[in-house]
């Protein structure tokens, strides 16, 4: 249970992370590109640990 909500969780935040990026470049450069990357790196590194913890 703990596994797939946190892998779930962590997919959000890099899909949310995607959105903020793309709507950002489409309206011009501001924060948003910054905190989209944050938010992508945030829900990566989860997956990522996720991931090495369990193997």
């Amino acid at each position: 249970m703990y596994r797939a909500l946190t892998t779930i969780s962590a997919s959000l935040l890099v899909a949310l992370g995607v959105v903020m990026l793309v709507v950002t470049l489409l309206h011009g450069f501001g924060v948003g590109v910054v905190l989209g990357v944050l938010f992508i790196a945030a829900g990566a590194g989860r997956l990522w640990l996720l991931r090495r913890k369990a193997t």
